[in-house]
């Protein structure tokens, strides 16, 4: 039963995501150079509760399948970090943030890009990640994120209820 509510939820948050997307882009709005989806899974070490601790942040990005008006080969990428966080709870660890992070695509091209995230939470958590190609493929080129997670741990963490050890989140990505 409670992976027919995990995947009820993937599934609402899939479609909210394609639903962003899609209604994000006027029609009047620049070619797209690539759009992808994909999927994002977040680990904590250690898992993440209400009192603010040192914890390494691990991510791996799946992207794909991908489609691109400009550099038709390109059909999937991926990137991974780990990131140490000195104090970091479930109280704050959706705060807006700076990001950099770089993209190594199928080609064995890389894009790197700068951006700002803004979260909102209201049954989902949306992060937006708005910025830049700073360097690489699509150079100079505007981005768009967007990873949409049903993770019903998040709430209860910031109660106090549980710890938070990983996230899930569906991607999907515009570079114009």
């Amino acid at each position: 039963m409670r992976s027919r509510t995990a995947l009820a939820s993937l599934l609402t948050a899939a479609a909210i995501v394609f639903s962003v997307v899609a209604t994000a882009t006027p029609a009047t709005a620049s070619a797209l150079d690539v759009t992808c989806v994909g999927s994002q899974t977040t680990s904590y070490n250690p898992a993440l509760t209400q009192t603010p601790q040192s914890v390494t942040v691990s991510t791996s990005t799946q992207y794909g399948p991908c489609t691109s008006t400009t550099v038709p080969e390109l059909t999937s990428g991926s990137r991974s970090a780990n990131f140490p966080y000195p104090n970091l709870s479930c109280l704050n660890f959706l705060d807006s943030a700076s990001v950099t992070y770089t993209i190594t695509w199928n080609t064995g091209q890389q894009s790197t890009i700068s951006g700002n995230t803004t979260v909102t939470t209201a049954g989902t958590t949306v992060v937006t990640v708005t910025g830049n190609v700073t360097a690489g493929l699509f150079q100079g080129k505007s981005v768009v994120q967007i990873l949409t997670a049903a993770a019903p741990n998040i709430i209860p963490c910031t109660l106090g209820l549980t710890s938070l050890s990983s996230t899930y989140s569906v991607v999907a990505l515009e570079i114009t």
